[in-house]
């Protein structure tokens, strides 16, 4: 009885049970196992990074995926992903150099093979790539350097990640994993997915230009790919632009996301989607509100005309929405305001123009009146451009009574040449545009200012009364003080 037990124990291996290799390419029967399929029973599942043996990973040189069979690159794609898993300190130079460079090796040829397309990756090698590109990508991003109240970014210093050597190799592998031909979408979008897309959207935070650049055309790559995901990437953007606009006032990647959905804009089909509308009132005009706008404003503007020059009669609705958010006392800010409003007028008709043109040339009086001479010379120069001139020509008779007295001003006291001399410039234009009408405001302004002249004497003589009677009814005993 013993020794049928110790027979038992000692039985050989069955057939099921001997190891297979994990890509069968000689068998016709022989079915090929992905991480979507179930396995056969008795057979053992391939190599991944998950199966592997659990001891520390030794970053050694292996050879090159060409220079092997074919039988055999499964396995070595496995284990050159196990060595680009290892996460290094880059804060001490000297330490791991060679691992480093063994590292950086091996992602160069996983990009030149992704971009070449010399070995077609099945399910399973996809999967763990993906989950490789995971460990190096995400992670905590180091705390915010520059000041936290939105300052020119130009004046800070940029930030170099120490880490970059390797994560531009991962980043340039996502890049050529996602844009090459033999990558199927169907089968990409179970690993591009929507928690994939999220994480990406929280690196755009980072502080080094370099990853964001990398990012900003990862993502629209993908945009453009997965159609299935493009509602949430654009509901996901708007998520973000709506926590920065009313809760920190603080991300770094917003000028990137603005030039994807400048992009995605440019596209959109016409007659456009109310959604579209409801992202353009909700989430780009209140993008003028920060402080740090000036970081991002250009990608904005853009964004702002694409969706005028789509439907001119959102031009209303972007020029009230700009003027809501009109700066008080941010003479640079309110700069740019005017160089936008410039540019959205150019491409603005008419009949959209009336609606607004009240309330934006009240505007206007006020910065052509702003004591900084850059607000106001950039306001006067709205009559350099031919367009807005012909809109101003056309609705003379209710743009000029607004903007007269600011004019004035300007000619007999602003304290800067320049300023008094591009004032009078335009001054001549409404003369040749309607000479009776010029004469008909002038006469109301001097009307004004003599009625004005008349307020301030007798206010003047007021006083002087209250102080006369003051002085009589003052005894000398007292300790007034009459001012």
């Amino acid at each position: 009885m013993l020794n049928k037990i110790m027979k038992r124990g000692h039985r050989k291996p069955s057939k099921s049970e001997s190891i297979e290799p994990p890509i069968p390419t000689t068998s016709a029967s022989s079915v090929t196992v992905n991480h979507a399929s179930r396995l056969a029973a008795g057979t053992p599942p391939p190599v991944t990074l998950a199966t592997a043996p659990q001891c520390p990973v030794t970053v050694e040189v292996l050879p090159m995926l060409r220079d092997v069979p074919m039988s055999d690159r499964h396995n070595l794609f496995i284990r050159k992903l196990q060595i680009c898993c290892i996460l290094f300190n880059f804060a001490d130079t000297m330490k791991s150099i060679r691992e480093r460079e063994i590292k950086r090796q091996t992602l160069a040829e996983l990009v030149e093979l992704v971009q070449s397309g010399s070995c077609k990756m099945n399910e399973i090698m996809q999967e763990e790539l993906m989950k490789m590109i995971s460990v190096n990508i995400f992670r905590c991003l180091p705390p915010h350097e520059s000041g936290v109240d939105g300052g020119d970014p130009e004046d800070d210093e940029m930030f170099m990640d120490p880490s970059w050597p390797h994560l531009q190799l991962v980043y340039e592998l996502l890049l050529k994993y996602v844009v090459s031909l033999d990558t199927d979408t169907k089968i990409a979008k179970r690993y591009l997915d929507h928690s994939f897309v999220l994480k990406l959207l929280d690196l755009f935070d980072s502080e080094d230009m370099r990853e964001r650049e990398y990012l900003k055309t990862i993502l629209h790559r993908i945009y453009g790919r997965f159609m299935v995901h493009r509602p949430f990437i654009r509901n996901a953007i708007n998520n973000i632009f709506y926590r920065f606009i009313f809760e920190t006032e603080r991300y770094n990647g917003i000028g990137e996301l603005l030039e994807i959905l400048g992009s995605i804009i440019n596209g959109f089909a016409l007659p456009m989607k109310e959604e579209h509308k409801l992202f353009l009132v909700r989430a780009l005009i209140p993008l003028h509100k920060p402080k740090c706008i000036s970081s991002y404003h250009q990608q904005l503007s853009y964004c702002i005309i694409q969706f005028v020059e789509k439907d001119y009669r959102l031009a209303d609705t972007v020029i009230r929405g700009v003027l809501k958010y009109w700066p008080v006392t941010n003479c640079g800010k309110e700069v740019l305001f005017l160089g936008e409003l410039e540019e959205i007028l150019e491409v603005t008709q008419s009949a959209e123009f009336q609606r607004c043109m009240v309330p934006l040339f009240r505007q206007i009086k006020r910065s052509l009146n702003n004591s900084h001479f850059q607000v106001a010379e950039r306001a006067l120069f709205w009559w350099n451009n031919e367009h807005i001139v012909g809109l101003i020509a056309e609705n003379r008779h209710v743009i000029l009574p607004i903007i007269f007295d600011a004019l004035e001003k300007n000619i007999r006291g602003h304290w800067n040449q320049a300023i008094i001399g591009l004032s009078s410039n335009v001054r001549k234009m409404f003369i040749e545009m309607d000479s009776e009408l010029f004469e008909e405001c002038q006469r109301q302004y001097e009307e004004k200012e003599a009625r004005t002249g008349e307020m301030e004497e007798q206010r003047q003589l007021t006083w002087k009364k209250l102080e006369e009677v003051a002085a009589q009814t003052t005894t000398p005993g007292d300790n007034m003080v009459i001012v």
